[in-house]
């Protein structure tokens, strides 16, 4: 039976607005407990996102077997068609009926400012999906979806004895101190970025290096200053990788993620593993939404070699 990468996480519309202004200069201070604001947006657009779409693209471009497990409703069909037209196995996705698939609806003005509203719709029951003890998944991650759902699917790898990466995101402020110990407790590994990695120690009370040693490796991304992977008691710094142009950081953390999964999945050591990552987010941020960047397995591995001056395969 083949073994596959099981992606938790979410499937979602983003529909990004742009207001040729400046929000500020619509917005009365003294008025805002009575705000009624319109703003008139030409440019608009509708990109597949959600972490799960997100991160199963990215593995499907270098050559894994992505299996996103995620909840969607009956407005999912187009974004289905995609996942299938690129070769990604739709077994674990969920339709619930009578809900919207999880949507955000983006607005932003002249001054990068943004006003975003999100509907999780069907992520809500992703509680309703369950890891499946047959066999076929050797590695999984527990990315931002739904609070029942990321809580069950953990302690579904745990009980199977698959090892999974726990990767709170913005789902992190749903969680107390308690289930962010049992979380770390059950996972293989974690990643953070580091105003996530900041608020759990904050919220637990224990440092970084401390959190680290509950799990096999846990990997603090931190932007345009590269990541940094806690293991084994050591610390790795990895810089980034080179990119050609900065057009748009969304989905950037969700490519990095797959580059982790490859490598772990591949038997890569935490050096390679690292930079895979840091190649994928160079390739992501070069395009905007979080699935139109396109590279082929032996593009990536050149894409790796101008940064680190070795390719990974």
């Amino acid at each position: 039976m083949p073994m596959g990468t099981l992606i938790c996480g979410s499937i979602a519309f983003d529909s990004i607005m742009v207001f040729p202004g400046r929000f500020k200069d619509h917005i009365l201070p003294e008025k805002v407990h009575i705000l009624n604001v319109a703003f008139l947006v030409p440019q608009m657009r509708r990109e597949y996102g959600g972490t799960a779409g997100n991160i199963a693209y990215s593995l499907k471009l270098l050559g894994g077997d992505p299996l996103p497990m995620a909840t969607v409703g009956s407005d999912a069909a187009a974004y289905l068609e995609r996942l299938g037209a690129l070769g990604i196995d739709r077994t674990h996705l969920r339709e619930v009926a009578d809900s919207y698939t999880a949507q955000a609806f983006i607005t932003t003005d002249l001054d990068d400012n943004q006003i975003t509203a999100f509907h999780p719709g069907a992520m809500s029951f992703s509680h309703l999906n369950e890891v499946p003890g047959d066999g076929s998944v050797r590695l999984g991650i527990v990315a931002p979806d739904g609070r029942d759902g990321m809580l069950a699917h953990a302690a579904q790898f745990a009980k199977r004895g698959i090892p999974f990466i726990f990767d709170p995101g913005q789902g992190l402020p749903m969680f107390d101190a308690a289930e962010l110990h049992a979380f770390l407790d059950q996972a293989t590994y974690a990643v953070l970025n580091d105003y996530e990695a900041q608020l759990v120690v904050e919220k637990t009370g224990q440092t970084i290096e401390m959190l680290a040693r509950k799990v096999g490796a846990l990997i603090v991304t931190r932007g345009g200053q590269g990541s940094v992977i806690h293991v084994g008691g050591r610390v790795l710094h990895v810089p980034v990788a080179r990119t050609r142009r900065l057009v748009d950081p969304t989905g950037c953390g969700d490519a990095y993620r797959a580059g982790l999964l490859y490598g772990l999945a591949n038997g890569m050591d935490w050096e390679t593993t690292g930079r895979l990552g840091a190649v994928m987010g160079a390739l992501k941020i070069e395009s905007s939404g979080a699935q139109n960047h396109a590279a082929s397995r032996d593009e990536i591995a050149d894409r790796f070699g101008e940064s680190f001056g070795f390719r990974p395969w």
